[in-house]
């Protein structure tokens, strides 16, 4: 019998599956159906940095009773996180897989003193999404990444429970970061977030939103990063987070190298149960190929294990065609 069982963020899942933070995660009643279909965990609907600052900027200011606008003000952040911690709590009290509140932040002000509450109320670990754009053309890329180390180390003083970062890949060096966040004591990395971006309708000479789901072309970038982060010698865990739409897509991101994969764009599609299809094809690859458990064949293709790991590293097709005869 092929045994899907894994290890993330300190925590033992029964399916490297994970359903990841969306709309989707935001009722009970989902959360209820994805473990019933054999999600191994699940991550949260996120809860806004943005979207707190934008609520409380939409408060009138009253000049005569400016006590009165504090106390609203405070009032509808607290509301905004109350929601959060019920979703917790409900979540923790119905379920029997590990729950994971997400957080979307682009900065370490403001939010992360709720960091505990939000382990108070029952979360299993953390998932931090978080990126910024830089638009300060004379900030140096020091100054943009000191971001990411301020928050690391705001939020580690604050809570004990395994955090995990989302992260983009527009870093100039990648590993190097990555290695920082180990350094840090940050538990996981989850490879790549997915952001808003402007696409141009050229009959209404407008910009618009590009698609939010993701495609097969998006896994290869993804899968390279996952390939060379879990060659590294450091003991963090590794998720990814784009282009699962089966589980053949969850078998090679296990085979780069990845602790867990996480699906989302695939069950607006066809639906929450179609976890279960995952799980069930994944367990018939393993069959196939005679593998009892995941660690078996976890990282057999990353840079470390490949015996062709300049796979990874070429990035221009001329060096590949000119290698062909």
């Amino acid at each position: 019998m092929e045994n899907l069982t894994t290890k993330y963020l300190g925590l033992t899942l029964k399916s490297p599956v994970i359903m990841s933070s969306s709309r989707l995660t935001s009722t009970i009643e989902n959360l209820k159906e994805a473990e019933d279909n054999g999600a191994g965990a699940v991550v949260l609907k996120s809860l806004f940095e943005e979207q707190i600052i934008h609520s409380i900027s939409e408060i009138p200011v009253s000049e005569s009773y400016p006590e009165s606008d504090d106390y609203i003000s405070f009032y509808t952040r607290s509301h905004s996180i109350d929601e959060y911690l019920n979703l917790i709590r409900s979540a923790k009290s119905s379920l029997n897989i590990p729950v994971i509140p997400s957080i979307n932040c682009f900065s370490s002000h403001g939010w992360t003193d709720f960091a505990r509450d939000i382990v108070d109320a029952g979360a299993d670990a953390l998932e931090i999404n978080v990126f910024f754009l830089p638009l300060d053309r004379k900030k140096s890329a020091a100054d943009s990444e000191k971001i990411y180390f301020d928050l690391i180390e705001k939020l580690k003083a604050k809570v004990s429970v395994p955090i995990a970062l989302k992260i983009g890949f527009r870093f100039s060096n990648i590993l190097y970061m990555i290695d920082q966040f180990y350094m840090r004591g940050v538990e996981g990395v989850v490879l790549f977030n997915r952001f808003y971006e402007p696409d141009i309708d050229i009959n209404h000479m407008e910009i618009v939103p590009a698609s939010i789901f993701s495609s097969e072309g998006d896994r290869r970038n993804v899968l390279r990063w996952i390939a060379m982060t879990s060659a590294q010698v450091i003991k963090i865990n590794i998720s990814a987070s784009t282009a699962v739409h089966s589980g053949e897509d969850a078998v090679r991101y296990l085979l780069a190298g990845a602790d867990t994969v996480q699906v989302c764009s695939v069950l607006y599609k066809k639906g929450i149960p179609f976890l279960k299809t995952i799980n069930n094809q994944i367990k018939e690859w393993m069959s196939k190929n005679s593998f009892k458990n995941i660690d078996e064949f976890r990282g057999k293709l990353n840079w470390r294990n490949y015996e062709k790991p300049s796979v990874f590293e070429r990035t221009q097709f001329m060096k590949y065609f000119s290698s062909e005869d």
